[in-house]
């Protein structure tokens, strides 16, 4: 009998041969007769995840680099990020104010992308590759600029655990 199971960490879908080819208007298997009609089980590994008031299923895929696709936006903000903190550690003790106002940007601001420099690495890596969270924005991470400094609680709070 075909059924699908569903746990906290995986989907199993229960389903027999000779019955696959018609999800796909097609004849049944050819090879598979009645007397090998095994159910065959395909699990799919997932993750719960709150999101807000809502707790997400998320399905992992196989290859996570088969639909990366990197955000432009967040790659410049890193790129930002990381170019203000250069500035800052060799400004020789130059206010903050003054930094902000030679990059063209307020002192918040300033200050808000310096902290993003302290990213973990392998965060800073998987934005660069495109592996971030889908819901993770240039403006959800400007939003969550005051990032706790342990990397495990950044990966937490950005949804990378």
């Amino acid at each position: 009998m075909p059924r699908i199971d569903i746990a906290a960490n995986q989907i199993d879908i229960h389903v027999r041969a000779t019955r696959l080819g018609t999800l796909f208007d097609g004849p049944a298997a050819p090879l598979v007769d009645d007397a090998n009609n095994e159910t065959q089980i395909l699990s799919v590994p997932v993750r719960l995840r709150r999101s807000g008031r809502e707790i997400r299923m998320l399905i992992d895929r196989a290859d996570p680099f088969s639909t990366a696709k990197p955000d432009a936006r967040l790659i410049k903000l890193l790129i930002r990020a990381h170019r203000f903190n250069a500035t800052l550690a060799g400004s020789g003790g130059t206010p903050f104010a003054a930094l902000a106002k030679h990059e063209g940007v307020s002192p918040s601001y300033f200050t808000r992308l310096v902290r993003l420099s302290y990213l973990a690495p392998d965060i800073t890596q998987a934005i660069l590759d495109g592996r971030q969270p889908s819901d993770l924005t240039a403006d959800k991470l400007l939003a969550h600029s005051r990032l706790p400094l342990p990397w495990q609680d950044q990966r937490t709070l950005l949804g990378f655990a």
